[in-house]
């Protein structure tokens, strides 16, 4: 695998994808510990951000924590904490959830409440990255959203990456209820215009002075392109290398690993 592109100059922020970036399933990859130790002591602010909605900050810190990164739930951004974020911002509060207990948990702890299959008030349906699901809840998804509920994504991701085979995530989910209903979802994680928002907030780095690395084109590399944020992609995950010639979506630069990405940032400030 090469590299390819260079570190901008203006680079001083790093918003980090966590699957398929800085592990993959249960396994931290060559030289993520080495690259956030190195972000750490140089004092280069960054914000982990994660499409996977089935689990909270909170979680992720302690996942990390198992690998040996000491990182606080404040310096995670999921897409359900985005999601809950976007919900009152825009003045929801009856839902019908389809994901996990923990994707339920943020948006009680927003006061967003959760309603079952038969609340004729519902205002929208929200799916996530739901390994919970079943036949009985996207059944009652589909009747509401038929009756008018608003249909929203956490995120468009179509398969979790693992070690072993990819799983389906909540964008294969939002397909089924998509071809069911012939309605399309909004988006909330990754891409879109809201994440980028919610995560320079929390970063507290204008977006020309950040990066975005992560290992998908039309997620990670497609919001810094449409966010104006550095796009860096590295080669752990999702995105094979043969995968950049048919993409429209393409990085500033590429990396096998982090561990590359560290190795640059490394010479252009020695």
């Amino acid at each position: 695998m090469s590299t390819r592109g260079e570190l901008p100059g203006s680079v001083e922020a790093f918003l980090l994808d966590l699957d398929g970036t800085i592990y993959l399933g249960d396994r931290l990859l060559p030289g993520a510990a080495a690259w956030i130790e190195f972000l750490r002591e140089g004092g280069y602010p960054f914000l982990f951000l994660t499409n996977n909605s089935a689990r909270d900050a909170t979680a992720y810190a302690r996942k990390l924590e198992r690998y040996g990164l000491a990182v606080s739930p404040e310096e995670i951004l999921t897409s359900g904490e985005a999601t809950a974020r976007y919900l009152r911002q825009e003045g929801i509060v009856h839902v019908f959830p389809i994901g996990t207990p923990a994707f339920e948990a943020e948006f009680r702890r927003r006061g967003i409440i959760l309603d079952g299959a038969d609340i004729s008030g519902t205002e929208a349906v929200v799916v996530g990255f739901d390994t919970t699901l079943t036949y009985a809840k996207l059944e009652a998804g589909c009747r509401l959203l038929l009756r008018g509920a608003r249909f929203i994504a956490s995120h468009p991701d179509y398969v979790c990456p693992t070690e072993r085979e990819p799983l389906p995530d909540c964008g294969a989910i939002c397909a089924a209820i998509t071809a069911a209903t012939g309605l399309e979802p909004t988006v909330v994680g990754k891409p879109s215009a809201f994440m980028v928002q919610v995560a320079l907030e929390k970063l507290g780095v204008p977006a020309e002075k950040t990066a975005i690395v992560g290992d998908r084109l039309y997620t990670d590399i497609r919001m810094g392109i449409e966010g104006g944020i550095f796009p860096i992609l590295v080669l752990t995950g999702e995105t094979k290398e043969g995968d950049l010639a048919q993409s429209p979506w393409q990085p500033g630069a590429c990396f096998p690993s982090v561990r590359e990405l560290h190795g640059a940032l490394a010479r252009r400030d020695p």
